[in-house]
């Protein structure tokens, strides 16, 4: 009897020996990946753990056969991840901007069936353009006469050896103002027109290239 229990117990061992190398066989076998980087040196360097040192340098995941799986790209520094940001939120911006240039054109296509009904719109924002600057050129002759009459008036007191009086003198100051801010406007206008000639000119021709895309 005592035989068979030494029996017993030795099956016993053998089998927990066993199912002990076999877990340690599985650990093994799910921990074989292994890390591998090279420093600023160009030296190689290898770990069974992930190191600060692989992550800032960038690293290679390796199989236990040695094979490359994985590569992951090193650490940015600041600067770099501002740069990155920045170089990210200029392409957002660009394909934004592209997007919204797409729906335009689309917009452009239907609102203008032919390129005279195109050209006939364009033409009324010119004219549109050019009534305000004739408006406010009228005005300005209308100011300037008004300034010229107070003039005169002043400089008949001078030569008659008489004082200007404040009221009139202060009122040239104000109309030589109201004459000074119209040229300023009318010069506005005007440049005004010839950005918009020159911008009709541009979306003419793009208005044209789009159709001529579009096969209308």
């Amino acid at each position: 009897m005592q035989a068979v229990r030494y029996i017993l117990a030795g099956a016993a061992l053998c089998v927990g020996t066993t199912a002990f190398a076999a877990g340690q066989d599985n650990t093994r076998n799910n921990s074989a990946f292994r890390y591998k980087w090279k420093d600023a040196s160009g030296q190689s360097f290898f770990s069974d753990s992930l190191t600060s040192d692989a992550m800032k340098a960038g690293y290679d995941v390796v199989n236990s056969q040695g094979v490359v799986i994985k590569h992951v790209d090193r650490q940015l520094t600041t600067d770099e991840r501002a740069a990155a940001k920045k170089l990210a939120d200029q392409q957002a911006a660009a394909q934004a901007a592209a997007d919204q240039q797409k729906r335009d054109d689309a917009q452009l296509l239907n609102a203008y069936p032919n390129e005279a009904a195109f050209a006939t719109a364009k033409q009324a924002e010119l004219d549109n353009v050019e009534q305000a600057a004739r408006t406010t050129r009228l005005n300005l002759q209308g100011q300037e006469k008004a300034l010229a009459d107070l003039l005169n008036r002043a400089g008949d007191l001078e030569r008659g050896k008489q004082p200007v009086p404040p009221y009139l003198s202060s009122r040239i100051t104000d109309q030589r103002n109201t004459v000074a801010a119209l040229r300023a406007t009318l010069q506005r206008q005007m440049t005004a027109k010839d950005a918009a000639q020159v911008n009709m000119d541009a979306q003419l021709k793009h208005y044209r290239e789009l159709k001529a895309a579009a096969g209308r």
